[in-house]
């Protein structure tokens, strides 16, 4: 029997590539690569062509979408913070606080105030401490919300709302007041004190905001703590009313004025009023009056040409006509035109020569679409017309208009989903991805060919190695005849 060596198995594993040419004498697997790269290395070169050029656009769509967001959110934030704006102002801070409500002009507000009350809210608390644990009997709660009224020396709640609430047998005090919250909107607190708890019920401020509680039990000789512990107005024994609801009372230019809030934002048009504490004999009264934004508006003009020029040198760049990844780009260019109308456009109304445009505060477009302030031109706008170069920038409450408003409608459309720079960058990556399964399809087709052609050299190389094998033989056998016959 003829036993197979190790050496053999093991031969006849080792790789066709290590073996190719061993009979024919040529490089067959430089010969087949050579042959591979000739057909595939041009068009692989294009695709990675393709594939930078379309990384390189992505990157520069980015880079205007960055630019021109990011100029829309400085402008939107720098005109939302309010140093744009005349705003108005308290003489006394500790008495009475002021804001601009959104959008509002409060130009020209001057006025006298002082403050004889702050509103509050009543606040009724359970006199004595009762365990955590311990269960009240079943009945009914009846919440009355409303105003007192006196008639005739008595004075009574008159409710505008009543609310009844049904207590189960053995209901502990925490779940009454979870009850009392969630249905009649009044605020409950429960408090630590001798071992036990006692509850606080408080309403919303305002002198229509007072309330009475009625505890009812369904029977009195049931075990557990009656409902009457709970009750809250006249002739209540277990609740003490710690304050009052009552309104704010003030006057403004010497009328007299009453808000259920102490914070009032229907007096005086586009201002809100907090109220903090009552006027004194040291602060018998407080001015109201208003702050112009005077150099904030000088510098915010100045800041939005340096920004422009920053982002329209950003859109060159990318758009230039000899070397830019998005010289071809639509978007690109449509972003470029719509930001050159900005210095002409309508930005404000006015009827009385005010500034309406850019243009008018001194702002010029340059041949190269970059902008140039003069300086002395919006100096003499801002002495004669502050009010219209504040104007320029002011948006209304639904954020159109002004400076601002016409940024955030170009930002809109430029990057808008379907036309704009995002749906640009959306149809490069769908290209880069085309590329992408054209490369992944190229290289397949690579490796089929080199184990085709290898394949194909190596039956090639064996028939060779046959052929010589047999010359071999033959040469040595004429040898032999040739020696024999001498």
């Amino acid at each position: 029997m003829t036993t197979v060596s190790s050496t053999s198995s093991s031969s006849s594993s080792t790789s066709i590539a290590q073996t190719l040419g061993a009979g024919s004498g040529i490089d067959i697997k430089s010969l087949v690569s050579s042959l591979v790269d000739a057909q595939f290395s041009a068009k692989n070169s294009q695709f990675t062509k393709k594939s930078d050029a379309l990384t390189a656009q992505i990157s520069g769509v980015a880079k205007l979408k960055a630019g021109i967001t990011g100029f829309d959110s400085a402008l939107k934030s720098l005109v939302n913070g309010g140093t744009l704006t005349t705003q108005p102002y308290s003489s006394s801070t500790g008495v009475v606080n002021v804001s601009a409500i959104a959008g509002a002009n409060v130009a020209g507000l001057s006025a006298q105030m002082t403050v004889e009350q702050l509103a509050g809210a009543q606040a009724a608390t359970t006199k004595t401490a009762i365990p955590a644990t311990q269960a009240f009997r079943g009945g009914t709660l009846t919440v009355n919300i409303g105003s007192y009224v006196t008639t005739n020396g008595t004075t009574t709640l008159s409710p505008t709302k009543s609310v009844p609430i049904t207590i189960a047998p053995n209901a502990t005090l925490d779940q009454i007041a979870a009850q009392i919250k969630a249905k009649t909107g009044l605020q409950t607190t429960l408090v630590n004190d001798n071992g036990g708890v006692r509850l606080t019920i408080k309403g919303s401020t305002g002198a229509a905001q007072a309330f009475e509680i009625v505890g009812t039990d369904d029977n009195a000789s049931d075990a557990g703590q009656g409902l009457a512990t709970l009750s809250v107005g006249a002739g209540a024994t277990g609740t003490t009313i710690g304050a009052t609801a009552k309104d704010a009372l003030l006057t403004l230019d010497g009328a007299s004025f009453s808000r259920p809030t102490n914070s009032i934002s229907d007096l005086l048009t586009g201002v809100k009023l907090d109220l903090v504490s009552t006027t004194s004999a040291t602060t018998p009264s407080v001015t109201l009056g208003t702050t112009a934004p005077g150099s904030a508006l000088t510098q915010a003009v100045q800041d939005v040409v340096a920004t422009f020029n920053e982002l329209k040198s950003l859109i060159s760049e990318e758009t230039n006509s000899v070397d830019g990844v998005l010289r071809t780009d639509t978007t690109a260019t449509a972003l470029t035109r719509a930001l050159s109308t900005l210095t002409t456009k309508k930005l404000a109304t006015s009827t009385t020569g005010g500034p309406q445009t850019l243009a008018d505060l001194g702002i010029a477009t340059q041949r190269d679409g970059s902008l140039t302030l003069d300086t002395a031109k919006l100096a003499a706008v801002m002495a004669r017309d502050p009010a219209g170069v504040e104007a320029i920038f002011a948006t209304g409450t639904d954020g159109k208009g002004g400076l601002s408003g016409a940024l955030s409608a170009i930002t809109a459309t430029a990057t808008d989903k379907t036309y704009g720079l995002d749906a640009a960058t959306t149809r490069y990556t769908k290209a880069q991805k085309t590329i992408a399964d054209q490369q992944t399809k190229a290289g397949t087709d690579a490796t089929a060919m080199s184990t085709r052609l290898t394949q194909q050299y190596a039956a090639m190389d064996t028939r060779v190695a046959a052929y010589k094998a047999s010359q071999t033989f033959l040469e040595q056998q004429i040898k032999v005849w040739t020696k024999s016959d001498s």
